[in-house]
């Protein structure tokens, strides 16, 4: 593997020269609107993958768990995340730990865009989506209920 030194230029728009913007996911693969990808940093000597997911305004994530651990940190914007049962507003600089087996979703705010820096082991599980059972446990609670119906 070639070990010498990258350097890929920040373009406008939260693009990188040399970086691919790619689809979210396979569409019909699970739920989620107006969000795509970017892989920043896939090297195996670092055990991990640094990715940018950026939403358009109204766009959200999936509702997932992983038995991987996520460590976020929005870079753009302002929404909302769950993270297990709680719901937080984020804005730019704020940091999100999502532990292993964690139900977690973001939204970015009806009016702008949102963007968030994602970093994941590199060699990590396959999303879980809920099934019906544990979509009612997740929504019990009328906070999160609203943020998953999109209302929040």
């Amino acid at each position: 593997m070639d070990r010498s030194p990258l350097f890929r230029a920040a373009t406008d728009g939260f693009r990188w020269n040399g970086v691919a913007e790619m689809e979210y996911k396979q569409a019909g693969s699970a739920p989620f609107r107006d969000i795509s990808r970017q892989v920043l940093f896939d090297d195996p000597a670092l055990g991990c993958q640094l990715r940018y997911f950026e939403m358009k305004p109204g766009g959200y994530s999936t509702l997932e768990r992983h038995e991987h651990v996520h460590a976020v940190m929005i870079l753009r914007g302002h929404g909302t995340c769950l993270v297990g049962n709680a719901v937080r507003r984020v804005k730019p600089r704020d940091l999100v730990s999502i532990p292993p087996m964690t139900w977690h979703q973001f939204r970015a705010s009806a009016g702008e865009a949102m963007g968030f820096l994602c970093m994941v082991n590199a060699m990590r599980d396959k999303p879980q989506l809920p099934d019906a059972e544990q979509m009612r446990a997740i929504c019990a609670d009328p906070t999160v209920a609203a943020f998953v119906s999109g209302e929040r």
